[in-house]
């Protein structure tokens, strides 16, 4: 097939795009390489640096006419979001309008795959792990752009007839995530402490989320592409890891003293996230594999190799 993968020089495009490759389908990537790097594009994938924004991607969309759209593109800082929503909102839900409109103008799409988020999206939620049904509370703008996204894309499906299948990722971790950014307490430390740079945790590190695998989630894509299914999935494990966790399982694997040094707690930071898959299981044959022990060693040797 013909696949158009936004984002894909970022850490979970990129590979997503890899695992397509290697199932022998074409693949088309755009990026603006504002936080991806050419240097994760599969040679055999085609590239263009377009702006999902632009009248230019809006054209590519035309002129290749993918018969799929996995859709990463996105603003993914949501402490970002908070300080400018207007950024946010451009990217997340006028870049993915963009794609979407000339996806209708093609006529070729037959699915859409759009990366969406699950702790964002559901807040501090009464009920953990989550399930799908419950109420979406997103407090911030990130959170609810994805969720705007969702609901767009569910306009695209019943008046347009593009189906789409939104998969709701947890905290995702591994291998090519971008340790200098703002998000991704595993790559952040991880790149601190191979460097013998003290970390801080922020708060008293209780603050919980649901650690998934990057393969994992390239699996999840797979799952989704291959599936004649549409509609919301939650990706993650279903299990809770407060950060001073995550920091004690690092510094057993690169055998440093697990000394933790605490700063500040970030106003209005999430408390509690984790979410319910049983959903994935049942109707996309899909659940997490890797353990975060062995996802943490993966992520670990990769940045050593770096």
């Amino acid at each position: 097939m013909n696949i158009l993968v936004t984002g894909g020089a970022g850490f979970i495009g990129s590979q997503v795009a890899d695992r397509y490759i290697a199932e022998s389908h074409n693949v088309v990537i755009v990026d603006d390489l504002s936080t991806g790097f050419e240097k994760n594009i599969h040679p055999k994938a085609t590239f263009h640096k377009f702006d999902i924004r632009s009248k230019e991607a809006a054209k590519l969309v035309e002129n290749i006419k993918p018969d799929i759209i996995n859709h990463h593109a996105a603003q993914i800082d949501v402490r970002r979001s908070v300080a400018d929503p207007l950024h946010d909102a451009q990217i997340n839900i006028l870049g993915l309008l963009n794609i979407m409109e000339a996806a209708v103008r093609t006529k070729s799409v037959k699915k859409v795959i759009f990366s969406s988020t699950g702790g964002a999206i559901y807040g501090d939620a009464a009920v953990i792990p989550t399930p799908e049904e419950f109420p979406a509370q997103p407090v911030s703008p990130y959170g609810v752009a994805k969720l705007t996204s969702e609901h767009y894309l569910y306009y695209y499906s019943t008046i347009h007839g593009i189906p789409s299948i939104c998969l709701r990722y947890a905290n995702v971790y591994g291998p090519r995530q971008n340790p200098e950014g703002e998000a991704g307490v595993v790559a952040i430390f991880a790149k601190k402490m191979i460097r013998g740079e003290q970390v801080i945790i922020n708060g008293d590190g209780k603050q919980t989320r649901d650690y998934v695998f990057v393969g994992d989630v390239v699996e999840a894509n797979a799952l989704a592409l291959e599936k004649d299914i549409s509609g919301i999935f939650n990706i993650g494990t279903g299990k809770e890891t407060d950060v001073n966790g995550i920091y004690s399982i690092l510094a057993q694997r690169l055998k440093i003293p697990a000394k933790e040094k605490h700063g500040p707690q970030r106003k209005g930071e999430q408390l509690r996230s984790a979410l319910n898959t049983q959903k994935a299981k049942e109707e996309l044959g899909w659940q997490s594999k890797i353990q975060l022990e062995a996802g943490i060693g993966k992520t670990v040797a990769f940045f050593q190799d770096q």
